[in-house]
């Protein structure tokens, strides 16, 4: 004897079990339905105050930190799904986002096709470049630093007169960006 009464949404439930559509709804359902956006690879909106964007098929936050996550290296290779464990993983991935395997297989390549020298050179270059551009950019830093005060280990505002000699450091910029540019290959 049964001591509880099927409802009629149980029997259907068992209805849709025997007849293989387990997943069927036995009930219909009322209410408030969210308005559904579908966002393409590399789209960015913002949705509950947060800015969302989708990266390699996930929908990801976009944060202050976004440019800290490139540094951490992933625990696969994203090109050939290997383990990273390797210790000079930790130095490749950086600067060329694969494992070590994975750049000797590319730099194998080169050397096939016979693309290496170039290759080669455009690292070479392109280091020599941001070395002129780091150059640049701290002069320029210290030529728009102000010397109007100090404040000493004490706590006691130091007022220094004098001033960086900008025609004398411009000069020195443009020889010292002569003769790394003589680096290049």
């Amino acid at each position: 004897m049964l001591k509880k009464e099927f409802n009629k949404r149980d029997v259907q439930r068992l209805r849709n079990v025997i007849s293989g559509k387990a997943g069927e709804r036995t009930v219909d359902g009322v209410g408030y339905t969210k308005k559904t956006s579908f966002h393409e690879e590399g789209d960015v909106w913002e949705e509950n105050g947060r800015q969302w964007t989708i990266k390699d098929g996930i929908k990801q936050n976009i944060t202050k930190l976004d440019k800290a996550k490139d540094a951490v290296m992933p625990l696969f290779c994203p090109s050939c799904s290997k383990i990273m464990n390797k210790v000079i993983d930790k130095d490749i991935y950086p600067y060329f986002k694969h494992c070590f395997d994975c750049h000797v297989d590319f730099e194998s390549e080169l050397r096939r096709k016979g693309l290496w020298e170039d290759y080669h050179k455009h690292i070479h270059n392109s280091l020599v470049d941001l070395t002129i551009d780091e150059a640049k950019m701290w002069l320029e830093e210290k030529l728009t630093q102000s010397n109007q005060g100090w404040v000493s280990e004490k706590g006691e505002v130091q007022n220094w007169g004098g001033g960086i000699n900008t025609e004398l450091a411009q000069k020195t910029l443009e020889e010292t960006v002569k003769y790394l540019e003589s680096f290049k290959k």
